[in-house]
């Protein structure tokens, strides 16, 4: 649906191009009109509903726009009041957990990555697959076969609701990956004969399938040289999606993945939160009223694996430190001195917010070179112009660290930690 697929478009290409042209002549073709590429989608579509289980209710429509034309339609969705803002509040905060440079804009960032070669997208709300005028055939077709994907569905399940879910990223980055996901990795079982055993067929097996996704970026100058954030960030719903649809598909045989969407990122990377008799649900957490919060979101498992592995640059220690996360909610708030961040984990057992709270002194080490004032459980941070304090406390039964970054001087009792609630799901 965003122009960041084309990431999925060319690591296809590279692996699998000596079977891309050999799925197409014996299908059925589907009655999609005598627009353009009407012969690529006549081929594509019966190919797409096999392989997913369902029928267009429809026929797709796709329409040939100029480069700037689509860029330009790309651009009217970054303009949006609510995506501006929501932009601007992540910047912040990622700058306050050192995850941006100080002199980056991320609106900006994202404007050039997001339209960086590209190619086409799928707008769930006109309905149609936008293609640009004039690109590499090959290319071309790739995409046209990734976002019919998506077109089909859209029609079972509204894509542009579940684009605009707010104040819980954690679950829209999980919903993202599943749609993304399924577009990725039905493409590549198509794209490889569309039977027996994909793992089988590709060259390396699976992995070999997440090491060119990822080696893809290498191919767009301005993805390649973004943050690691934004970066992992883009990458997770091909990666981590593709290899969720792979393992719901062996799973759940025949059901459709979008008809029960995991709930958090934690279930798109752990088999056994996703697919136990009993999910492991995240719980509610419920922050209390705080004076100047501007914006009130989560980070999941994988947003807090991120800032850990950003800092520590360790992935074995991130991995472990985020393992337990049981629910996150943060508030960014304004104060007199500039922004600060309150942000409330609740963890599986206390063994877990231990290993978090270690780890989070190899962070502010890392970016402060201060050693923490231990007091009971509690740790303070004090360095030149912020100051970190770190605790935990059972709270519903339950393990909850409190991490507040303020600036150097200001209180850092925004939050009362005793008046977060804490509701199991």
């Amino acid at each position: 649906m965003g122009a960041e697929r084309r990431v999925n478009a060319r690591s296809i290409v590279t692996l699998i191009a000596s079977s891309s042209l050999l799925v197409t002549a014996c299908r059925p073709r589907a009655k999609v009109g005598d627009g353009p590429y009407a012969d690529k989608v006549a081929d594509d579509v019966p190919m797409i509903e096999k392989a997913i289980g369902v029928k267009f209710k429809t026929p797709p429509r796709l329409e040939l726009r100029t480069r700037d034309q689509v860029r330009e339609l790309l651009l009217q969705k970054m303009r949006e009041p609510d995506v501006q803002r929501d932009l601007a509040h992540q910047e912040i905060t990622y700058k306050l957990l050192g995850m941006l440079p100080d002199t980056l804009h991320l609106a900006d960032l994202f404007v050039k990555v997001l339209t960086e070669q590209i190619l086409g997208y799928y707008d769930p709300k006109t309905k149609i697959l936008y293609v640009v005028q004039g690109a590499p055939d090959d290319y071309v077709g790739i995409t046209i076969m990734h976002e019919l994907v998506h077109a089909l569905q859209d029609q079972y399940i509204n894509l542009d609701s579940l684009e605009h879910l707010t104040g819980d990223d954690d679950r829209a980055a999980a919903v993202q990956a599943v749609v993304e996901g399924e577009a990725t990795y039905e493409q590549v079982y198509i794209m490889a004969g569309g039977s027996g055993n994909l793992i089988a067929q590709l060259p390396g097996g699976w992995e070999s399938m997440r090491e060119t996704i990822r080696e893809a970026q290498t191919t767009q100058p301005i993805f390649s040289s973004a943050p690691m954030v934004i970066q992992e960030t883009l990458l997770f719903p091909y990666i981590n999606g593709s290899e969720f649809v792979r393992r719901f598909k062996a799973a759940r045989k025949g059901q459709f993945p979008l008809a029960d969407l995991p709930v958090s990122t934690e279930q798109v990377m752990h088999d056994s939160a996703y697919f136990a008799a009993h999910r492991d649900v995240p719980s509610t957490i419920t922050l209390p009223r705080v004076s100047g919060m501007v914006d009130e979101n989560d980070f999941g498992e994988f947003g807090t694996r991120l800032f850990l592995y950003q800092h520590l640059r360790d992935q074995d220690r991130a991995i472990r430190a985020a393992t337990g996360w049981d629910g996150d909610r943060y508030a960014l708030v304004k104060t007199s001195g500039g922004y600060a961040l309150a942000w409330v984990t609740v963890w599986d057992s206390r063994v877990d917010a231990a290993e978090f709270m270690s780890a989070i002194d190899g962070v502010v080490a890392d970016r402060f070179h201060v050693k923490p004032k231990v007091t009971g459980e509690r740790r303070r941070y004090d360095a030149d112009k912020r100051t970190i304090e770190v605790n935990v406390k059972d709270v519903g039964g339950r393990p909850v660290v409190l991490y507040v970054d303020v600036p150097a001087g200001a209180s850092t009792g925004i939050v009362d930690l005793a008046a977060v609630k804490v509701t199991p799901r």
